[in-house]
């Protein structure tokens, strides 16, 4: 309680000397004077704000010790926030949620619907310039006990989450919003640790209550504005998977309007819907100009090092690795960047030591615990591979790639039913991503259910282009399709596909020889003997192109075009044909098994990287840590006749 003031000139100049030293920085000089004022005054709001002095200069066991001697934990809501979190910043934890409690304050959460409601029946009387329903309006200590609840619930969240309980740590986070919608921090929290999938974030956000915004003065024009403004702030930060066109909506009306198309936060939105699009130097060429102005914004290096990983750019992986360790040692993004330098150069051994010492400076730094489990899948052990990818889909329950890589190790461990689970558990998290999709092709591919495969592959390259991927990212799942109509005995629609391969650039001595096998298999020896030799022009020593050609040239040698590999054309098959194309495909499939030997030695992930929604091992809930996972470049120009991972 205050005492009656008997100086209120000396309180105002010492509350004016306090608050300019608290501005400035000068935390001693603003303890000194706060002391004195508050043994001047004896006024809990001076006990409050010499708190949170101690607070800002790192004193937290004498703010918490402050706050409990003037008997003010249990006063208001301001001051159990503070002392809640000056318990977090000394690890006490399990202190803190006792002292916010478990239970989230519901009757103030707000809903979309509910404001909907709530306009429809007063907007006769607020359309009316002058007039205002001051029943809607909360008064300041209201408003201000609202955003103090909000910032305890976002506490809580924190605690959860340090406890491992993350289905806990995502409602408390969610309760946060709920009660304020403009506190962010629990919305970073959501994103950048992908708590929430593509689809739970859009029905999230459509139940936010925006219109509780309201910018100052009394303005019917500003009614909407400062909502619509923070929703496309918010939408900005979203999966890049769900809704690419309302995220480049939500950019250009923020840059054209409002002056942001320069702004850092604007620049990453649009190099992360790049990244997942598959133009690494587009991307690049954004996060360079970010690092440009400014070099210490570290939310930018998992996507840029993703991209330098992808485009090969080793040197200057190691400038920046070089750089970061000698400038910011303690930030786990300079030994990220020195464990992707080191993936890059295939010196696994020393990328998994820094990836493991970035995950243990930040346990929720996705890109980290992505990259840790890539070094495993990289030599090959499936089985740390897959508990380090199912610690990964444990930390960051909102996105699928942990999934998809965890599909992708059963796979390559010829598990082909845990492998469709698990893919078709990241199908349910997110349905438009090509990579998965492919994935899901390939195993029904295995599995002889050339069909369904075919629907996958047609599937992901729609996604491709309707997402506007670069085309040469996708060509292996082009490839792959061609495959399935070959082995459906559909020629026409797999050459159609192989040529659309070739004229996409995707020069492949397998995809010539997958022409060769198809000519043949029609009888047509001279037009195989025509693109096997294409084959060997690109691939000299190609085994199976040899034994085709050699095929090829007996048949046409003999007169033989009539003659079908399977014996499919009339008056032409016998026995020994039909046990020829046998053995082509089973020395295509122990190709496959020796291309997929030789991929395990090589990184899986897109890029190296994973953010925040997150891919691969750079990123971070995309993520990727913004997040954000993938396939390999080196993975996706395998031999496309072997049916690889790609």
């Amino acid at each position: 309680m205050a005492s009656p003031s008997r100086q209120p000139n000396m309180e105002k100049f010492l509350r004016d000397w306090r608050q300019d030293a608290l501005n400035k920085a000068q935390y001693e000089s603003a303890i000194f004077v706060g002391d004195k004022l508050l043994a001047m005054t004896k006024d809990d709001k001076d006990a409050f704000w010499l708190a949170q002095v101690h607070f800002a200069a790192g004193n937290y066991t004498r703010a918490h010790a402050l706050l409990v001697k003037q008997n003010l934990i249990s006063s208001n809501s301001s001051c159990r926030f503070l002392a809640a979190h000056c318990l977090i910043r000394q690890n006490l934890f399990s202190d803190a949620l006792a002292l916010l409690g478990e239970h989230s304050p519901t009757h103030l959460f707000t809903s979309n619907a509910k404001r909907k409601t709530a306009r429809g029946n007063t907007r006769g009387a607020l359309g009316r310039p002058g007039l205002r329903d001051h029943s809607d309006d909360s008064n300041d200590e209201e408003a201000s006990n609202r955003k103090y609840e909000a910032a305890m619930c976002y506490l809580r969240g924190l605690c959860y989450a340090k406890q491992n309980a993350f289905d806990r740590a995502k409602e408390a986070y969610k309760d946060a919003l709920r009660i304020d919608v403009q506190c962010y921090e629990a919305f970073s929290q959501l994103v950048m640790n992908s708590l929430m999938s593509p689809d739970e974030e859009d029905e999230f956000m459509q139940s936010l209550d925006f219109g509780t915004i309201r910018a100052p003065g009394d303005d019917p024009d500003m009614d909407e504005e400062p909502a619509d403004y923070v929703r496309m702030l918010y939408q900005t930060k979203l999966s890049k998977y769900r809704n690419p066109r309302a995220l480049n909506t939500a950019i250009e009306s923020l840059s054209t309007h409002y002056g942001l198309e320069k702004n850092a936060d604007i620049l990453l939105a649009k190099a992360d819907l790049l990244y997942t699009q598959c133009r690494f130097r587009d991307a690049l060429s954004i996060t360079d100009s970010i690092l440009c102005e400014d070099k210490h914004n570290f939310a930018v290096y998992p996507i840029h090092l993703a991209c330098l990983y992808e485009l090969k750019k080793n040197n200057t992986l190691f400038l920046i690795a070089h750089e970061l360790a000698d400038t910011h040692p303690d930030e786990p993004c300079t030994w990220l960047a020195v464990g992707i330098y080191y993936f890059a150069t295939s010196k696994i051994a020393d990328a998994r030591r820094y990836f493991s010492k970035a995950s243990m400076m930040d346990a929720n730094f996705g890109p980290a615990w992505i990259g840790f489990a890539h070094t495993f899948a990289a030599e090959g052990e499936h089985d740390q591979a897959v508990t380090a990818y199912s610690t990964a889909a444990r930390l960051f329950t909102g996105t699928h790639l942990p999934q998809v890589f965890l599909g992708m190790q059963n796979h390559a461990m010829n598990n082909m039913t845990a492998a469709e689970e698990f893919l078709k558990t990241a199908y349910s998290l997110c349905k438009t991503d090509p990579l998965l999709l492919n994935e899901m092709g390939i195993v029904l591919y295995h599995q002889d259910r050339l069909k369904d495969a075919e629907q996958w592959f047609r599937q992901a390259l729609r996604i491709a282009d309707e997402m506007d991927s670069d085309p040469h990212a996708w060509l292996g799942a082009r490839t792959n399709l061609g495959h399935a109509y070959r082995r459906q005995r559909m020629h026409d629609q797999a050459l159609e596909e192989f040529d659309q391969v070739l004229r996409d650039g995707g020069k492949d001595a397998a995809v010539f020889c997958a022409k060769g096998l198809i000519y043949l298999d029609q009888g047509k020896a001279d037009e195989a003997v025509r693109v096997l030799h294409e084959a060997l022009a690109m691939h000299p020593q190609d085994p199976i192109a040899t034994e085709l050609l050699n095929k090829a040239l007996e048949e046409s040698a003999n007169g033989a075009a009539d003659f079908g590999l399977l014996g499919g054309v009339p008056g032409g098959g016998d026995d020994d044909a039909g046990e020829d194309f046998d053995r082509f495909e089973q020395e295509l499939g122990e190709r496959k098994f020796a291309a997929k030997v030789r991929m395990e030695s090589k990184a899986r992930g897109k890029g190296v990287a994973i953010t925040s929604k997150g891919k691969g091992v750079a990123r971070g809930g995309r993520r990727n840590v913004r997040g954000g996972y993938g396939l390999p470049s080196e993975e996706r120009g395998v031999s496309l006749m072997d049916m690889s991972d790609e």
